[in-house]
């Protein structure tokens, strides 16, 4: 037998062990897992756990890994004929399922690739650009698409949500559409939410969720502050085989809904937003769905919404049958700060003081992680309801308390005081106190305030914390691996004449607060990538996420250490596999910014010990995943756009 044969002999083997070894460490949890060596959903599998078992690609090859292929998004060939359509930044997270990877491009097209070479096998074209000049919020990027298998038939269908309100099923296999799926193969999604939308203020960015035989949609709402009246961000149900509806769960309460009560002045008939505009987690064997949810209209002013606002800012579980609700957890009443939950949560199967749990770990733009058990929708430790300062805004209704968990700690700086400031030498401290003469510290949930009155520093700030790309977790350990970024806010409010109908907005949104010497105004880290043991609660370690501003002329010469940040980029998506933590952005000892900003970075999952970058050709802006093809592990990314002179592109890295 020649080597080439042997190397494969052995690999083959020792996948089957790694297969057996680690159903039997994964518990109940492993049944809802991809196959070993695919990528089915934007967690990897519907738990959310942004896991793989593979382990080709180890510390001590990491940085030895090339590229393999490279695919340019067919979006290109688009933006080239038509100038005025500008996208954003390429920021799906790619699947592969049975030899082929799937993609959606900023303009939500859709593309399956060969997973060995990124040559492309067929395409689909919803054309959206021809009928909308911009999407709502946040423009031309989309997040990924879903895939889903019928278990009574060898059917397997890719699912788009697309941003001109058009839920689409192609087949798998060859991306023709299904005739018989809604009308000629797409579903409108622009008339079942029970107002008329304006759908230049709608739209679908972020894959759906598919638990069993129901494809689950959320939307995102376009956030203008001028206006109280707003999409509502309801939660629908379709049938995977005809796109019928089967149901709505109305996150903003209707008539004699549970929670109506919740929004006082009839202000559930106006109100809007309240949307789950990011992904979903779902546990095949309850079928439930977890939905994250939003803030409602307007983000700093809730005047005309008073009350607690029921499911604003909530985990909601669904039967993702019936579109029951199963149970639910406010995080923040009456929000006022942009607190909603950005991402989906994470699901594993953990063991606290003997007591096993099926349990839901739901981090925060507060730098809050919400663990409950999944099932009953109990917290594993008792989040407390605290007060909290009020405000003094005309008309506002301020929440007396605010749920704080406590245990596990935050991963991230919450409030601020004077002793967080920035203190590297006395005139970094000195000018940083003077800057500050202009806002207030307080603690976390300190209220917006009026333009004219001192305002609070916000920590964190709308940005997080964390955000979209989440947290990722070890199935066979029960950490929780949370990339975060310590971003502070200042907002300010202005009184709105008519015609405008919400009365109080912030001043050309919110506004930052300035450090010394174009440094940040807080100590860092300014990035981190914190570990948590959920059995216990505890941080068991954290690391600064890149060198941040340490080449800075006025800390050059003090041999920091790595302070955490740099590159521009703010959210860094996670990857986990049996050896690595991958982690987009971060690398280290390098003069230039933008070199952070194209690294993807791994560390030791055990100890946080940064183990190495390698350098793309753009920055990477989509979450990585991993899977085997042909016994090759790689490791696939999507980087680039937002720009005419960058080019978005899948990048698979592989070992030589």
């Amino acid at each position: 037998m020649d080597t080439g044969a042997q190397s494969d002999l052995w690999r083959g083997l020792r996948m089957m062990a790694l297969v057996a070894v680690v159903a039997t460490r994964v518990g109940s949890a492993s049944a809802q897992t991809a196959p070993v060596g695919e990528w089915r959903a934007f967690g990897g599998d519907a738990t959310n756990t942004k896991y793989s078992p593979l382990d080709q690609i180890t510390p001590e090859n990491f940085k030895n890994l090339e590229i393999a292929w490279r695919w340019t998004s067919i979006s290109t060939d688009v933006t080239s004929q038509r100038e005025n359509l500008h996208v954003g930044q390429f920021r799906a997270t790619p699947l592969m399922i049975d030899g082929l990877v799937y993609v959606s491009t900023a303009i939500s097209q859709v593309a399956a690739l060969d997973a060995g070479t990124g040559e492309t096998v067929w395409t689909y074209d919803p054309r959206a650009y021809e009928r909308l000049e911009r999407p709502a919020n946040s423009g031309w990027q989309h997040r990924g698409v879903s895939y889903w298998a019928d278990r009574e038939s060898d059917d397997t269908r890719i699912f788009i949500a697309t941003h001109d309100l058009q839920l689409v099923a192609l087949n798998a296999r060859t991306g023709a559409l299904y005739p018989e799926f809604g009308e000629n193969g797409a579903v409108d999604l622009s008339g079942t939410l029970g107002r008329p939308v304006d759908p230049t203020r709608i739209t679908h960015s972020s894959p759906v969720a598919i638990v069993r035989n129901t494809v689950v949609v959320g939307s995102v709402v376009t956030d203008r502050t001028e206006t109280r009246e707003a999409p509502p961000g309801h939660v629908r149900g379709y049938d995977a085989r005809t796109g019928q509806m089967k149901w709505i769960f109305r996150t903003i309460p209707q008539g004699d809904d549970f929670g109506n009560d919740t929004w006082q002045n009839d202000s559930w008939r106006y109100t809007g937003h309240t949307n789950v505009w990011s992904m979903m987690a779902a546990d095949e064997e309850l079928g439930y769905v977890y939905l994250p949810i939003g803030t409602p209209t307007n983000d700093f002013y809730g005047g005309m919404r008073p009350g607690d606002n029921l499911f604003s800012e909530s985990i909601v579980c669904l039967d993702a049958e019936t579109g029951q609700r199963v149970w639910h957890f406010q995080a923040v009443h009456h929000g006022l700060w942009d607190y909603d939950f950005p991402t989906a949560a994470n699901l594993l199967d953990i063991t606290v003081d003997g007591r096993e749990i099926k349990a839901l770990a739901q981090i925060s733009k507060q730098a809050f992680t919400y663990v409950f058990d999944r099932v009953t929708g109990e917290p594993v430790w008792p989040i407390e309801e605290r007060p909290v300062p009020a405000g003094d805004v005309p008309g506002e209704r301020y929440s007396p308390t605010q749920p704080f968990p406590t245990r596990p700690a935050p991963y991230d700086m919450q409030g601020i005081t004077v002793d967080d400031l920035i203190d590297f030498t006395p005139a970094l401290r000195a000018e940083a106190l003077q800057l500050t003469e202009r806002a207030r510290f307080g603690p976390l949930f300190s209220p917006p305030t009026l333009r004219g009155v001192k305002p609070f520093i916000l920590m964190p700030g709308d940005a997080g914390g964390a955000n979209w790309p989440g947290a990722a977790v070890d199935p066979e350990t029960g950490r929780l691996f949370v990339p975060s970024h310590t971003r502070l806010r200042v907002a300010e409010l202005i009184k709105y004449e008519l015609p405008a109908t919400v009365g109080y907005a912030p001043e050309t949104w919110v506004t930052g607060l300035p450090g010394p010497q174009g440094l940040p105004l807080v100590k860092p880290p300014y990035k981190r990538i914190t570990a948590i043991d959920l059995n216990t609660g505890e941080h068991e370690w954290m690391s600064a996420h890149g060198d941040g501003p340490r080449n800075h002329p006025a800390l050059r010469d003090l041999d920091l250490p790595p302070l955490g940040g740099g590159g521009g980029a703010l959210y860094s998506g996670p990857l986990l596999t049996r050896t690595l933590l991958v982690v987009n952005h971060g690398g280290r000892d390098v003069d230039d910014d933008a070199d952070v900003a194209r690294a993807i970075t791994a560390y030791d999952k055990n100890t946080g010990a940064y183990l190495g970058s390698v350098a793309l050709p753009e920055p990477p802006w989509g979450n990585p995943v991993t899977y085997l093809h042909e016994g090759t592990q790689y490791l696939v990314v999507a980087t680039g756009g937002g720009g005419r002179e960058s080019r978005p592109s899948l990048i698979a890295l592989a070992l030589p």
